[in-house]
């Protein structure tokens, strides 16, 4: 990525798709050249969340809603230190923010941190490309980088897939740090982060968990040195068919019986670990206005998404694994797709979505209470 000044409502700008189509627009946030995943996503708020979440790593962000930028930022609302899409796409930007807690417009917040992006695009027109033709590799171009669209169509049809794409690494922690429990302090949760969000040991630390947060380097050794009472695994960015390092680790910590509890990529290596497969979706899950069924409960959840990949195992029946009986716990209401797994006979359960709530609906926060109930009934 190069960048330059800021350039909403000034230069010239342009997307294009690896298959060749355009968008031309105005820059937004900074000038210069960016590459990534197009993806979408249907929130409506939360944009702020959105791009600070780690998870988006290497992504460009199409925004549905029209209007984007109202409220400006703030700095209580951030998920991680830094902004970690690599572009962002909108239709109509806020020519003025308008907030009590807003220190900053968004497209100076972009600038600030060089991420590039195109505003004045038809996002509706681009959402329905995606939807039909999938999520695809894209570059945004404006100020000097712009150029014969031959030219920029072959640059980013060069431009990295997100299949076989190993990144939780690259967003992760490099040092343990510890987000202490608020309150009386009831258990110690080692977190191996893969890309997690500053939300998610919070809600934790709510319960009166002492959360440990590790790198997604960190060995079964590292894991069990802080004594842990229940084993965390994050949502992160890449290919879970990358992630062998940390499927390693969760089996070692569902051979040992200790409370399990993983979330979005997390969902994914705990798949991996039982011997289930898993696949790229067509254009993925992203917003915080999907319907999700607890199938032990019946329950419908209107929860926040951030997934291109999901795991392959069956709907319809339990599943003998190494580990015991597992069984697909949540589903998607909308495709199908596997939004939850739980094992019958250890204590390890998973979701595919973000049940923190940053950005999103609060449906989901009965998860961490069961996380919880686990790690009573392990000590119990």
């Amino acid at each position: 990525m190069t960048t330059s000044a800021r350039g909403a409502g000034r230069a010239p700008a342009v997307l294009v798709l690896e298959d060749g189509r355009t968008f031309r627009g105005r820059a937004y946030g900074a000038v210069g050249e960016t590459f990534g995943e197009a993806v979408f996503s249907t929130g409506m708020t939360g944009y702020q969340e959105t791009l600070t979440d780690p998870s988006y790593h290497r992504q460009v962000v199409v925004m549905t809603a029209p209007h984007v930028g109202n409220t400006g930022v703030n700095d209580e609302d951030p998920e991680s230190k830094r902004i970690w899409v690599s572009g962002y796409v909108v239709r109509d930007p806020a020519r003025v923010p308008s907030n009590w807690r807003a220190r900053r417009s968004l497209d100076d917040e972009l600038e600030s941190q060089g991420v590039v992006g195109i505003s004045g695009v038809d996002t509706r027109a681009l959402t329905r490309h995606l939807r039909e033709r999938g999520a695809m590799r894209v570059g945004i171009f404006s100020g000097d980088a712009l150029a014969e669209e031959a030219t920029l169509l072959a640059r980013v049809q060069q431009a990295p897939q997100m299949v076989g794409a190993d990144l939780s690494a690259e967003v992760a922690t490099k040092e343990a740090y510890v987000v202490p429990a608020i309150g009386a302090k009831k258990f110690t949760v080692a977190a191996v982060d893969l890309g997690i969000k500053g939300m998610t040991p919070h809600r934790m630390a709510e319960r009166g968990v002492e959360v440990h947060v590790l790198p997604a380097t960190a060995t079964l050794e590292d894991v069990y040195a802080v004594e842990p009472d229940g084993v965390f695994f994050s949502n992160g960015p890449g290919d879970p068919a990358t992630a062998d390092h940390p499927v390693s680790v969760m089996r070692g910590v569902l051979e040992r019986g200790t409370p399990l509890f993983g979330i979005c990529f997390g969902n994914q290596i705990l798949g991996r670990a039982l011997g289930f497969g898993t696949y790229k979706l067509k254009y993925g899950h992203r917003g915080i206005n999907q319907p999700v069924q607890d199938r032990t409960t019946g329950k419908v959840e209107v929860t926040a998404h951030n997934h291109g990949f999901a795991v392959d195992a069956p709907l319809d029946r339990v599943t003998d694994t190494e580990f015991g009986r597992a069984e697909v716990s949540h589903v998607c209401l909308n495709d199908q797709v596997v939004e939850g797994l739980r094992l019958l006979d250890r204590p390890a359960f998973s979701v595919q979505y973000h049940p923190e709530a940053a950005a999103g609906p609060h449906d989901a926060a009965y998860l961490f209470d069961r996380f919880v109930s686990l790690m009573e009934g392990r000590r119990a």
